[in-house]
C-alpha cells in the first residue's frame, strides 16, 4: 500500500520534472561546446605580475626551471552551468506520508523503493509460494474456510502477479494480473456472479486490480480511480508479502479482498487521507440488487509509529432481498512502541483490529431478534425467518497482533490471533466443496438464524534475507462452534476424487478444529 500511495503522488511531478530536466540538459550541452569552441580559439595569456611586485629578469631559454621562471598555470576552465535536477529530497517532501518509514505496518511494503522504477511505469511482480501441512490429513488434500491457503500437503503456487503503475502528468492507472489458486479461490466467493450473463468468474478471474484515473494537484494530492482496486477491510493486504502473518484471522479473511467500482482519495495534509467509494457491492464483480453500495475510509498517521484506519460500508448485497441493508465498520490501529536500529532487538509494535456491522430487513434484524433458528434440512433457506419474528444477523469480530524484529529487520517474529461471532453466517466463508449454500448436501447451512462462532492463534517466524525475498514458516490453530472446516474424510467425495459419483447421504467430513504448519516463499520485485 506504501508504494501505490508514493505513486499516485509522483505521477505528475515526475512528469513535469522529466521535461525539465531535457530541457535543462540540452541548454547545458550547447553551453559545452561553446565554452569548448571559445577555448580552442584563445591564446593562453601570461599572467600579469602584481602592481607591487619588480618586474621578473628575463631568463635564458636553456636555463632550468625554478620555482622563479616556471611556466604560467592555464587559467580555468570556462564555466559550464549545471542542469537542474530535482533532489529525491524534494519529490519525497511532496508526497504523502513521506515524512516517515512506515514499512513496519502490517499489511503495508517493507521495500524503500521500487526495483522495476521509471518516469512513466513502475511495475512490479508478486510470487506467493507455500506448503502447508494440516493434522486433519484430509484425503482430498483440500483447505476449507481460508483464502491464503487452498491445498494441504502439496506444494502450492498460490498468487503470481505481475503489472504495475502507469503515470504520466495528471494520467494515472494500474493493472494487476492474478494467477494460481487465487484465480480461482477469489471469484468463488462472490454469489453475485451467478446473476446474468456471460461468466464474470472466467471474465475477471485473471485480474487483481485494474483502474484508470486522474490526479490533480490540490492540497497533497486528489485522485478519482475507476476500475478494481484492493480492499482495505481487514487490514490484512491481499500480498503475503506485506503482512506479519501468512493466515489472516477471521476479520480479515471473511471480509472484501477487492472493490469494483469508482474511489475518491482526498489528501488534506501529508498525514491524513479520506477516500469515498461507490462501488457494485461487497466484494462482487457485480450488483446483487438494484442498488449499488457506498463507501469511505479515513487514515491518520500523525508520527512515524502510529496509525488509526477506519472503513465504513453500506450496501444491499443479498440475493433476492433488495430490503436487506447491510451495514460494516472496520477499525484498526497499529503502535511501534520500540524502535532501536543499532540493536539486537530492532524494533516491535501490534496491532489491534475490531469490526462490526449487521443486516436489517426483510424478516432479519440486526440485534435482539426473536425468530426461531433456521430449521435445518428445510429445503427453503431462511424459512425459520420472517417479518414477526426476525432472525438475528450481526457480525462482530477482533484480531490482535505483535511483531518483534531482530538483526537489522533480518529476522521477524509474529504471534497473535482473533474472535469472530456472525449469527446467520452471512459473511463466513462457505466450506470448500460446499453445493447450494443452504442445502443438506453441504453439511453447512449459510441461511439465516444459523450461527457460528470461531477463534484461532497463530505465531510466525520470517527470515527476510533482503527487501525482495521473505521465507515463512507458521503454526496455526483454528476452531469454531459448528463443524467448519475438512476432516480426514474431505469435502469432495467418498476417495477425494471429484471423477467419483457421491452416493445419496454422503456428506463432506467437517470437523470443528484444525492445526496446520505453513512454509511459504514470499518474492517480490
Amino acid at each position: 500500500m506504501s508504494l501505490s500511495v508514493r505513486h499516485s503522488v509522483r505521477s505528475l511531478v515526475r512528469s513535469r520534472r522529466l521535461a525539465r530536466n531535457i530541457l535543462a540538459g540540452s541548454t547545458a550541452l550547447a553551453s559545452v561546446a561553446f565554452g569548448a569552441q571559445t577555448a580552442q580559439a584563445q591564446t593562453v595569456p601570461s599572467p600579469s605580475p602584481p602592481a607591487s611586485a619588480p618586474a621578473p629578469a628575463p631568463t635564458s631559454p636553456a636555463a632550468p626551471a625554478t620555482p622563479e621562471n616556471k611556466a604560467p598555470e592555464p587559467p580555468p576552465a570556462p564555466f559550464v552551468p549545471t542542469p537542474t535536477v530535482a533532489s529525491p529530497a524534494d519529490e519525497k517532501a511532496s508526497e504523502p506520508f513521506a515524512f516517515g518509514d512506515f514499512g513496519w505496518l502490517n499489511g503495508a511494503n517493507r521495500q524503500h523503493r521500487a526495483l522495476l522504477d521509471s518516469p512513466v511505469f513502475t511495475g512490479s511482480f508478486l510470487l506467493d509460494l507455500n506448503y502447508a501441512y494440516s493434522f486433519n490429513h484430509p484425503i482430498d488434500d483440500t483447505v476449507v474456510g481460508s483464502t491464503a491457503l487452498s491445498r494441504s500437503d502439496e506444494l502450492t503456487i498460490q498468487f503470481v502477479g505481475f503489472g504495475g503503475d502507469l503515470h504520466w502528468e495528471h494520467a494515472r492507472g494500474r493493472f494487476m494480473t492474478q494467477f494460481g489458486y487465487r484465480a480461482t479461490q477469489i471469484p468463488r466467493n462472490d454469489n453475485s456472479t451467478n446473476k446474468g450473463q456471460f461468466d464474470l468468474p472466467t471474465a475477471l478471474r485473471y485480474i487483481s486490480e485494474a483502474y484508470g484515473g486522474y490526479h490533480w494537484d490540490e492540497m497533497h494530492g486528489v485522485n478519482v480511480d475507476v476500475g478494481i482496486f484492493m480492499s482495505y477491510v481487514g487490514l490484512f493486504s491481499y500480498a503475503a508479502f506485506e503482512n506479519w502473518a501468512y493466515q489472516p484471522s477471521y476479520t480479515s479473511d471473511n471480509t472484501p479482498w477487492f472493490f469494483n467500482g469508482i474511489r475518491l482519495q482526498m489528501y488534506p495534509s501529508d498525514v491524513f487521507k479520506a477516500e469515498v467509494w461507490l462501488i457494485n457491492g461487497w466484494q462482487s464483480y457485480g450488483v446483487f440488487n438494484e442498488v449499488p453500495g457506498v463507501g469511505f475510509q479515513v487514515l491518520y498517521r500523525p508520527i512515524e509509529s502510529f496509525e488509526i484506519l477506519s472503513n465504513g460500508y453500506v450496501g444491499w448485497d443479498t440475493q433476492d432481498n433488495p430490503g436487506r441493508t447491510r451495514l460494516h465498520s472496520d477499525n484498526s490501529m497499529e503502535l511501534r512502541y520500540y524502535n532501536s536500529p543499532k540493536s539486537f532487538f530492532h524494533r516491535a509494535g501490534f496491532s489491534i483490529t475490531i469490526d462490526f456491522g449487521f443486516e436489517q430487513g426483510d424478516g432479519i434484524t440486526g440485534f435482539g431478534g426473536s425468530g426461531q433458528e433456521f430449521a435445518k434440512n428445510s429445503s427453503v433457506p431462511g424459512s425459520g425467518c420472517t417479518t414477526a419474528t426476525p432472525c438475528t444477523q450481526n457480525f462482530l469480530s477482533g484480531m490482535a497482533y505483535h511483531r518483534m524484529w531482530f538483526f537489522n529487520d533480518r529476522i521477524g517474529w509474529t504471534f497473535g490471533g482473533g474472535v469472530m461471532h456472525n449469527p446467520g453466517r452471512y459473511l463466513v466463508l462457505a466450506p470448500t466443496g460446499a453445493a447450494t449454500p443452504g442445502t443438506p448436501v453441504t453439511g453447512f447451512d449459510t441461511a439465516p438464524g444459523t450461527k457460528f462462532d470461531s477463534w484461532d492463534a497463530s505465531t510466525t517466524l520470517d527470515w527476510m534475507p533482503d527487501e525482495i525475498q521473505t521465507w515463512r514458516l507458521e503454526y496455526v490453530y483454528r476452531a469454531a462452534s459448528v463443524p467448519y472446516f475438512a476432516g480426514h474424510g474431505g469435502v469432495t467425495s467418498p476417495d477425494g476424487y471429484i471423477t467419483t459419483p457421491v452416493p445419496t447421504g454422503w456428506r463432506p467430513d467437517l470437523v470443528k478444529n484444525e492445526a496446520k504448519i505453513i512454509g511459504a516463499l514470499l518474492i517480490r520485485f
